[in-house]
């Protein structure tokens, strides 16, 4: 099969960074799919996954984690779905990746593609839509069916991928949404996926918001940036909550927490399948809510450009890309 893979991590504008070569195709067991990959998007994982390092692998390593395609065949032990399934999902960070011409996957992370999309569409959402629905409805405790209904959410990083889709499910739980967004285009396509209020994260965030008249928010979602860590512990209400996906190893003050006895949550999307969770076919389920959604079009793709075919050459640029820090939504990579 063709795939895009590396041997050694480079930086992207190494033409060695990614090349072009062909595996054995893989053969599914326990409760694997195989499946055909129709389109792929890359997310700052991949970015991260590749960065230059002092290290070399023996054999080709496929990286790559969102994905949407058609199961070719089944292992043994699968119930949820068949070949000739269209699917999408984000994958295993522990395993090989979706930029193949087919990928094994778990079944319990895998949800049934939006009807209404393209493939290309499709391989926008998974790994950014568990992240933010987990963020919201696992790790804050947000009520995905409205109970929540009234409440704020801070949303810094709103124009990214994350944050694009995080940006609907907020909506649709009722929320009053806060985006921030810094030039005229991001703060355009927040306003359109639904953002009640935007402010910039360029400028003092604090007063930005207090100005809307919000003293304090309910809820605070870090989806790019921990430098705003020090806003964030003064915006968010006592006894509120923050999520955060990056960043780990930046200085995160804590007396301002403790005092407002304010929680902290740390969201991977990864978690599920790397620990294999009991709880792991909650991410077939969440893939299966955000189809529904978006097929009743409740929410939408966020896909910004679609490069086509995939290969080393546009795996290259789109990586650039996502680097530049300046990509609205999504960057997909369609057909071998």
């Amino acid at each position: 099969m063709k795939a895009v893979a590396l041997t050694q991590y480079l930086p992207i504008s190494d033409s060695q960074s990614f090349l072009d070569v062909n595996l054995p195709t893989p053969t599914p067991t326990g409760r694997d799919l195989l499946v055909a990959v129709k389109a792929v998007s890359v997310n700052p994982v991949d970015t991260k996954v590749r960065s230059p390092k002092d290290k070399v692998e023996l054999t080709p390593r496929v990286l790559g984690w969102d994905a949407s395609g058609v199961v070719q065949a089944v292992g043994p032990d699968v119930t949820l779905f068949k070949a000739g399934d269209a699917v999408y999902y984000a994958g295993d960070i522990t395993r090989a990746g979706s930029n193949a011409e087919f990928q094994l996957v778990d079944e319990r992370i895998v949800g049934h593609k939006p009807a209404s999309l393209s493939h290309a569409e499709a391989a926008a959402l998974p790994l950014t839509s568990i992240t933010a629905y987990e963020s919201f409805f696992d790790r804050l405790d947000i009520d995905r069916d409205g109970a929540s209904v009234g409440q704020s959410v801070l949303i810094i990083g709103a124009a990214g991928g994350v944050g694009s889709i995080g940006i609907q499910l907020a909506k649709h739980a009722g929320l009053t949404v806060i985006a921030t967004a810094s030039r005229p285009e991001t703060m355009a396509w927040v306003k359109a996926l639904g953002a009640d209020f935007v402010v910039n994260h360029r400028e003092p965030l604090v007063a930005q918001v207090r100005a809307l008249g919000m003293q304090y928010v309910d809820h605070i979602a870090i989806f790019n940036d921990m430098r705003h860590w020090e806003a964030a512990v003064e915006l968010i209400r006592p006894q509120g909550g923050i999520v955060t996906i990056d960043d780990a190893n930046l200085p995160m003050p804590m007396a301002g927490m403790k005092t407002k006895a304010a929680s902290l949550h740390w969201e991977f999307m990864f978690a599920r399948p790397m620990h294999q969770t009991p709880d792991m076919i909650a991410q077939h389920h969440l893939l299966n809510f955000v189809a529904q959604e978006i097929d009743a079009g409740r929410m939408r793709t966020t896909v910004s450009e679609i490069l086509s075919p995939i290969n080393a050459a546009n795996m290259r640029q789109a990586h650039a890309l996502v680097e530049s820090g300046t990509v609205r939504g999504k960057i997909v990579l369609e057909g071998f």
